[in-house]
């Protein structure tokens, strides 16, 4: 995935040359990273990294056209992100699987060894024996979804779509369609009001979120309910750190508080993963048992997760547009 540069820019340049190199960039690094894919083969470790820089290309460039549509040809803009948004799910499901079962296996494993997880009365030992059975189950029904994200993968690179896709973000690459008024204008009139008002909605968004743990007002432990809200900020933040990239600015704090809402969003999901096995019918109890230490365990990094959130993103002061 391409680095955004850093150089300072300036509030008099034009909004339309801006915009445009961090778009044909982000093009650049698209069609770079579908090369190294293709190349990859069946090499997983490649491919990966490939898919990666992908998605990483796509998210860039489909949130910058969100964010300056005004500067942009509408109707193609508002096409191409579509299809960008469509792509990078598709792209990601098949890792965030693979990711998950790793995340979910370590933790059994972790967790099977704890002394400070007792046996549930009557049960001795049953983490380590349930573990085992658990682990199994788990990694049947993630390799499963893994194999059909894989197929949906593979299907989606094949298909004329894609194709599309690639050939609207070649010719990205070169040329930007503009709005022939808003891009002539400067950029601290046109695209650091734009880029505030995506800043305005991940601030709005944050606002609401509800207390952590720790707090008197804090709702009970396992409030999946909540997580929705906190992957909209998510998405929100990754938007608003991209209007920042465009317009060079220093993204290492967005960066931080990202990074802390991944480990949300994975720990969310693992948590998930696991209630969703503990549902399996005619299952063992002491199967059933490690599945639950095993959600509450991860339900425990959820909540870390949005205290650091909190850390990097809340007691800091917010970065001043230019």
């Amino acid at each position: 995935m391409a680095q955004p540069n850093h150089d300072p820019i300036t509030a008099t340049a034009d909004a339309g040359d801006v915009l445009g190199t961090y778009l044909r960039s982000q093009a650049t690094a698209f069609l770079r990273g579908l090369r190294l894919h293709e190349e990859s083969g069946a090499a997983a470790a490649e491919g990966s990294d490939a898919a990666r820089s992908l998605r990483g290309a796509a998210r860039r460039i489909s949130g910058s056209l969100a964010t300056f549509r005004v500067v942009t040809e509408s109707s193609w803009a508002d096409g191409l992100r579509t299809e960008l948004v469509w792509l990078s799910s598709t792209l990601a499901d098949e890792h965030a699987y693979a990711a998950r079962l790793a995340r979910l296996m370590d933790a059994l494993h972790r967790l099977s060894g704890s002394p400070e997880l007792p046996a549930p009365r009557g049960t001795a030992g049953a983490l380590t024996v349930g573990s085992a059975r658990a682990g199994a189950l788990l990694e049947r029904q993630l390799t499963l979804a893994r194999t059909r994200a894989h197929s949906a993968t593979l299907q989606a690179l094949g298909s004329s779509r894609f194709h599309a896709v690639a050939d609207a973000v070649a010719v990205l690459a070169s040329e930007v369609p503009l709005d022939s008024v808003a891009a002539r204008g400067r950029v601290g009139d046109v695209l650091v009001p734009l880029a505030e008002v995506a800043e305005n909605r991940l601030s709005a968004a944050v606002a609401a979120l509800p207390p952590c743990r720790g707090s008197e007002a804090a709702p009970s432990p396992y409030d999946a309910d909540h997580d929705g809200l906190w992957h909209e900020v998510r998405r929100l933040l990754r938007v608003h750190r991209y209007a920042r990239e465009a317009l060079g600015e220093d993204v290492s704090r967005p960066a931080a508080a990202g990074e802390a809402l991944d480990r949300h969003r994975d720990a969310a999901e693992a948590a998930a993963a696991s209630a969703t096995a503990a549902r399996t019918p005619r299952i063992a109890p002491a199967t059933a048992y490690a599945l639950g230490v095993l959600h509450a365990d991860q339900r425990h990094e959820v909540e870390a997760a949005r205290l650091d959130f909190q850390h990097v993103w809340l007691r800091e002061p917010a970065v001043t547009p230019r």
